[in-house]
């Protein structure tokens, strides 16, 4: 199989970033060029529109996803568990893909709304096969709460927020719903 071109990869990185760190209206492919180093008809090569970078953004972001639910589906310590834990923002592949699909969201970008929407069914899927149906939104709340107020602590640029006595706190709640 052939390698992306690095550019090609510089460029998606670079409209991820500028989504994270100033939304979708800063995500111009002007900005998006220049934060990737290469000329707009460089970019153009790569991405025609930025319809194409949302569309390859997405798709990296639903091969994350289904390596993580694989993952959850997989922990020994129960999707409910792994859920918390991974709950975290770690400044990892996945959750770059995922606050950066979530600033598409937030202007209502039907694609990524409906991304979202399977990613959530997904979980809570697995939440319930765990947990049982009343209880899996309850537990989605908790993981998606823990990473938000996570991620809004550290600010921009700053470090990460020592989170580990709120995932204990949280696994045992969950020890409590379990009984």
């Amino acid at each position: 199989m052939a390698r992306k071109p690095v550019a090609r990869e510089a460029v998606l990185d670079a409209f991820e970033s500028l989504l994270i760190e100033e939304g979708e209206r800063a995500a111009t492919l002007d900005a998006v060029a220049k934060l990737a180093g290469v000329s707009k008809g460089g970019l153009l090569y790569h991405f025609p529109n930025k319809e194409a970078m949302i569309s390859v953004l997405l798709e990296r972001l639903d091969r994350l996803l289904a390596d993580d639910l694989a993952a959850m589906a997989a922990a020994a310590e129960g999707a409910a568990a792994y859920f918390i834990k991974s709950s975290v923002w770690a400044d990892t592949p996945l959750d770059r893909a995922f606050v950066a699909a979530t600033r598409l969201a937030e202007v209502a970008h039907q694609e990524t709304l409906r991304r979202m929407a399977a990613a959530q069914a997904g979980w809570l899927e697995l939440l319930a096969a765990d947990v049982g149906p009343a209880m899996a939104k309850p537990v989605l709340y908790m993981g998606d709460g823990l990473y938000f107020n996570a991620m809004l602590a550290r600010g921009p640029g700053g470090p990460l927020p020592a989170v580990g006595p709120d995932v204990d706190g949280l696994l045992a709640a969950l020890g409590r719903l379990r009984g």
